[in-house]
Formats: structure tokens, C-alpha cells, sequence
């Protein structure tokens, strides 16, 4: 009786083994509800969204009663504590950020340093670095807190989003304002910053377009992307244009072409032509008015005294560079430096002349990355279409920024500083997903190949 006892215990014992071993790969947990298990972060990713829509939206230039409400000192200060709060929460930490964000550190510690020496104006180049230091605290948490790809959609849908509703404001408000200039605040207020930021997003409202099935939404973000290129040619910012044609170009063989939708070609191309005839005769004068001849309007004599100012500018920035190569002139300092009030519409003379040279190879190492991390992505294989579409948005927006940046003064924007953010986040959850599968895989390989041992009592 005692014999058969155990015989029949270990019997069981080795049909139980056998039942779990044997399992079959459905039964396993799958790698994205471990990863949903490993997000606990939520209320830092509400405090990260909450700073994106301040900053994209900036909802306190035109929803009354929030004029004297500091959205964007609160934001800043809450997603700092979240940031901090989720240190060792996450299955990224602060070791994990990518060589792109010390880069990132390292050219803000240097502004810093060129603020303590700067020969123009130490006390406001301080402040002023401090207030563009934010954009660190929000990609380190953009990183550490944005693990999975439904995170970092809702991101990519309120920068662009945002940036839509700010056209159709810009565009309602702003009727009765040459060049839609001073309608809103902030990064929106300079027509070549609101154009900027405008052609930076379209990449993303197309990705977002051709992402979903129903013709409802289809109608929306065709309806958004209309606008946001109406608002663009509205600005007559030529540099902006110049970006438009070279991120536009990029989507089209993104899109089109490597993504067998030959159609947008012609959509695109009756877009343009549609929009330019309609809404685009000032950047048509303002183009026209860099040769400087015919000058028949006040409007065009404005855009070539413009066009000329700015290659004096250019000369200027060559002299600081040339005076303090090493640490610069300060953030924000060249336009007292210049004597004129303006800045140099050139990124990387701006960088360079108010960092110094190490800041702008900085600078240049930061933006190299987010190429790396494209390329990396796509050496991983067959990713999922959305992620491919998502890709081929950062790649035509971080081409554009390239272009764009030899003509317009965009080096503390933070749009261009997300689209990096983005490209580490969207490889760091690849590389993640495809860990967790090949976890997965071989633990049950080993499942199905190990040996049991049967104990026997007779």
C-alpha cells in the first residue's frame, strides 16, 4: 500500500512537469504583457504629456483665464519630480539613457560654463540656459517613462495635433496679421518659428493619415494636414518653404514609393499646387524679392532688405566665432552682440557662436544619433507597420530639420530635441520586444528539450 502511494505521487509529480514543460506557446506569457506589468510609471507619463501639451499647444494664448496661470512652470516642475520618482521604477533607469542624451547634458553644461564667462550678458545667458535645460528633463523622461508603443503614439499625437490647432487659430486670429505675426506667444510667436514647428509635425500628421482605417479620422487628419501647410505658406517664411520641399520629398519616397503608395505623389502634387495658388502669393513675392530687382511693393523691398540683413548677420557670427571659438557668447546673446536685435538665421552659426565650437560638435554628435537609431531600427528586420510608419515620419522630419537649420534660427526649439527622443525610444522598444520574444522562444525550446528525472519506488 505504502509502495503504491508513492508510485502514484510520482507518478503525478512527472505528469505535472511534463504538463507545464510541454505547454504549448500560447500558454506562455507573452512579451507585451510583461512589458504592460513593467510600466507602473503612469503618473510620471501624465506629468510628461501635460508638459507636451503646454508646450505644443501653449493653451494659454488663446483659452481665456489661463493667461495668468504659469502652465509651463508647473509642467516643468512636476515632470522634474517625475522624473525623479521614477528612478528605479522602470525597466529603464538613468544608465540606460543612450550616448545621445549625455551628448544633449554635456552641451547644456557648456552653455552653462559660457554664461559664467560670456563677454555680452552672463546673468540673462544664465537664466536663459536654465530655462532651455528643460528640454533634458524631458527626454531623459521621455525615455525612462514612454515603454511601450501606445505611450509614444499618444506623444507623437499631441505634438501633432497640437500644432494643427495652433494653425487653425494662427489662421482665424491672425487675418488681420501680416505673415501671421504675433498671434500667439512663445515658440508660435516669430511667423518662422510657427513654420518651422508646422513642417517639423507634417511628417507625423501624415504617418497618423495613413495609420488608420476610418474614413472618418482619414477625413480629419486630411482636413488637419490642409491646414497645417495653408498656415505654413500664410508665414511666407522662405526658409521654412525650403525644409517643406525637402521633408516633403523625403515622405513621398517613405511613403510613396517605399511604401508602394504611388498615389500620394499626385495628391501631394495637386496639395501644393492647390495650396500655393490660394494661399501662397506673399512667400511668392518674398521668393521672388531675393534677387532685387522689380521691387514694387513695400512687401517685397522688406523681404530683400531682410535677405541682406541676415547676410550681414552671418558675417557677424563668423567674427564672434572667430573671437571666442571655445565657450561663445552666451545663449541667446547674439542679438545684442549684433547690434541689430536679430539673430542669426543659421543653426549652426548660432550654436557656434553662442556655445562655442565644442557645443555645436556636440550639437552635430546629438543629431547624428537619431540617423543611428533609424538604421539600427531597420537592421533589426521586419518590425511592425506601425513602427515602420512612425520611422519613416522621424526620418523625413530629422532631414528636414537638417536642411531647414541653414536657415532659420532653431537651435533651442524643442521639436527637433523630441525627434531624437523618439527614435531611442521607438529602437529601445524594438530591441525590447525582440529580447522579450527570443526570451520566450528559448525558455520554451528548453522546456521541450530537458530531461526529466523520474523517481521510482517500488
Amino acid at each position: 500500500m505504502l509502495a503504491n502511494n508513492k508510485l502514484r505521487r510520482a507518478t503525478t509529480k512527472s505528469a505535472g512537469w511534463r504538463d507545464r514543460c510541454c505547454a504549448p506557446a500560447d500558454a506562455l506569457p507573452s512579451a507585451p504583457d510583461a512589458a504592460q506589468k513593467s510600466e507602473p510609471l503612469k503618473s510620471a507619463y501624465f506629468w510628461l504629456a501635460v508638459f507636451y501639451v503646454v508646450y505644443c499647444a501653449r493653451p494659454e494664448d488663446w483659452i481665456p483665464g489661463l493667461q495668468s496661470v504659469p502652465l509651463a512652470k508647473i509642467s516643468a516642475v512636476f515632470a522634474i519630480l517625475g522624473l525623479l520618482l521614477s528612478l528605479g521604477r522602470s525597466k529603464r533607469t538613468l544608465r540606460d539613457l543612450p550616448r545621445e542624451a549625455w551628448y544633449l547634458l554635456l552641451m547644456i553644461g557648456l552653455f552653462f560654463v559660457s554664461a559664467g564667462f560670456s563677454p555680452v550678458w552672463q546673468g540673462g545667458a544664465f537664466f536663459r540656459t536654465l530655462d532651455f535645460a528643460k528640454v533634458f528633463v524631458a527626454w531623459a523622461l521621455t525615455f525612462v517613462a514612454v515603454t511601450s508603443l501606445a505611450r509614444l503614439r499618444r506623444l507623437l499625437f499631441i505634438q501633432t495635433a497640437s500644432v494643427a490647432v495652433v494653425s487653425i487659430i494662427s489662421m482665424v486670429k491672425g487675418a488681420s496679421h501680416a505673415r501671421l505675426d504675433g498671434v500667439l506667444g512663445g515658440i508660435y510667436s516669430n511667423p518662422n518659428d510657427l513654420a518651422f514647428a508646422i513642417v517639423l509635425s507634417l511628417p507625423f500628421c501624415l504617418a497618423f493619415l495613413l495609420r488608420t482605417g476610418s474614413i472618418l479620422r482619414k477625413s480629419v487628419w486630411m482636413l488637419s494636414l490642409l491646414l497645417m501647410i495653408s498656415a505654413l505658406f500664410l508665414t511666407a517664411s522662405r526658409g521654412a518653404f525650403v525644409t517643406f520641399l525637402v521633408a516633403g520629398t523625403v515622405c513621398l519616397w517613405n511613403f510613396g514609393i517605399k511604401g508602394r503608395r504611388l498615389y500620394l505623389i499626385a495628391a501631394a502634387a495637386l496639395v501644393a499646387i492647390v495650396v500655393g495658388v490660394v494661399a501662397g502669393g506673399q512667400l511668392k513675392d518674398r521668393l521672388l524679392a531675393m534677387s532685387g530687382e522689380g521691387l514694387d511693393s513695400g512687401a517685397q523691398s522688406s523681404a530683400y532688405g531682410s535677405y541682406e540683413q541676415r547676410r550681414i548677420l552671418i558675417s557677424r557670427s563668423l567674427e564672434g566665432i572667430e573671437h571666442y571659438p571655445i565657450l561663445g557668447i552666451g545663449l541667446h546673446n547674439f542679438a545684442t552682440y549684433s547690434g541689430v536685435w536679430r539673430d542669426v538665421h543659421v543653426t549652426y552659426l548660432q550654436i557656434a557662436v553662442e556655445g562655442g565650437i565644442p557645443c555645436l560638435i556636440l550639437y552635430l554628435m546629438f543629431f547624428a544619433r537619431g540617423f543611428s537609431n533609424l538604421r539600427r531600427l531597420q537592421r533589426l528586420g521586419d518590425s511592425d507597420p506601425e513602427v515602420k510608419l512612425f520611422a519613416g515620419a522621424l526620418h523625413s522630419s530629422l532631414i528636414g530639420f537638417l536642411v531647414g537649420a541653414l536657415f532659420a534660427p532653431e537651435a533651442y526649439q524643442y521639436f527637433p530635441y523630441f525627434a531624437v527622443a523618439y527614435t531611442a525610444v521607438l529602437l529601445a522598444i524594438e530591441q525590447e520586444q525582440n529580447s522579450g520574444d527570443i526570451s520566450l522562444r528559448l525558455a520554451a525550446m528548453n522546456a521541450v528539450h530537458r530531461k526529466p528525472s523520474f523517481t521510482y519506488a517500488w
